[in-house]
């Protein structure tokens, strides 16, 4: 008899293995997809209100390094349903999550169900903010360079001293969540959104939205209204974050805001546009207020693109005193290796009103998968 080596003996079984699940039954079609981004910069950062710079070998200059899975199961009759189970990690280090005691899964954990009705999706998703602000910006997703996601979800200064608070009150997830999404209508797609604070005899602690995408050509639109009673809770933004200087924010219980987004791709530049305004209430009267503005470009440029995008803030209100102004400003090219893989260069420029300006820098890859 023929004696076989342990590999051997191995690749023979994996074989039977597979060759049994070929054949099995199937009932329902499924899949499941492995997925993420991996995005590493070295650079030196320094926001207004900042002592100093800060040198840096970072994670997620352009978009915060994730992984995760997706799938969906073909029910018949026209109905799937579907799951994301999504996370964060920092490539710099390894560690999970966007900072410590981030959830693991906290880009994504959901499922739902699809079909000619629409979909219906329940558990952790996106905030209906999130996708209006990173769609209609040439940095989209970056929580670094971006100036409109930049003033949307990232304060300055250290928790009990901000400089900065974000505009948006609450993470750019929603915990807790459900959304319902409308069929595509001729480009169209329109999504309500509820979030549960599950804060036991505060009922009306919880988050309401509408928000609706239109793209088609080269037009897109977006456009979202919530109204914030719940932070989630992410510090350094309205409703939740107790800061002695120079504003007591945790006096703030409700954020109402409005979001209009625009982009037209011309071939020979894509000019992107978005306009907001929140009006954070305290105890009932209203205690600060925002309206945003933002503009920029992507002018194609051999293999890559050059990248422009400028955000401004007002802020006023009886919480707040004077009404202080940020300004942010971004200018990168970002050079496609391949479909997946890019290198991108970037310096920002930021100030906030009685503050120095600031200057930042990066240099990084990314490579999604």
């Amino acid at each position: 008899m023929t004696k076989l080596s342990s590999t051997r003996r191995v690749s023979i079984l994996v074989s039977l293995l597979l060759g049994a699940f070929a054949c099995a039954p199937v009932s329902a079609q499924s899949n499941v997809t492995v997925m993420g981004g991996v995005d590493a910069f070295a650079g030196s950062l320094k926001n207004s209100g900042d002592r100093q710079h800060t040198t840096v070998l970072g994670s997620g200059g352009m978009t915060t390094s994730w992984f995760g899975f997706k799938g969906s199961e073909d029910l018949g009759g026209g109905l799937r349903a579907e799951f994301y189970l999504t996370g964060f990690f920092q490539t710099d280090t390894g560690a999970s999550g966007r900072f410590a005691g981030d959830n693991m899964f906290s880009r994504d954990a959901n499922v739902a169900l699809a079909g000619n009705f629409g979909r219906i999706q329940v558990g952790r998703a996106s905030a209906p903010s999130f996708l209006p602000n990173i769609l209609f910006n040439p940095f989209g997703d970056s929580f670094t360079f971006s100036p409109l996601v930049l003033h949307s979800y990232v304060p300055t200064g250290q928790f009990g001293a901000r400089t900065w608070a974000s505009t948006n009150a609450g993470d750019s997830g929603w915990s807790n969540h459900v959304v319902y999404t409308t069929p595509g209508w001729n480009g169209l797609r329109a999504s309500v959104h509820y979030q549960a604070g599950e804060k036991a005899g505060d009922s009306d602690k919880n988050n309401v939205a509408i928000s609706a995408l239109y793209s088609k050509d080269k037009l897109a639109l977006s456009a979202f209204v919530h109204r914030v009673r719940d932070s989630n809770p992410n510090p350094g933004g309205p409703i939740i974050d107790a800061t002695r200087a120079p504003v007591n924010y945790a006096s703030l219980d409700e954020q109402r805001a409005w979001f209009l987004g625009a982009s037209y791709d011309f071939k020979v530049i894509k000019l992107y546009g978005t306009w907001q305004r929140t009006v954070n209430e305290a105890a009932g009267v209203e205690g600060l207020r925002d309206r945003t503005a933002s503009a920029g470009f992507a002018i194609p440029a051999g293999p890559g693109a050059i990248l422009f995008d400028v955000a401004d803030t007002r802020r006023s209100g009886t919480v707040f005193g004077a009404q202080r102004s940020r300004r942010t400003a971004s200018l990168g090219y970002d050079y496609r290796l391949s479909k997946r893989t890019d290198l991108y260069s970037v310096a920002m420029g930021d100030r906030i009103t009685g503050l120095p300006t600031a200057m930042s820098y990066g240099l990084g890859v990314r490579h999604s998968f």
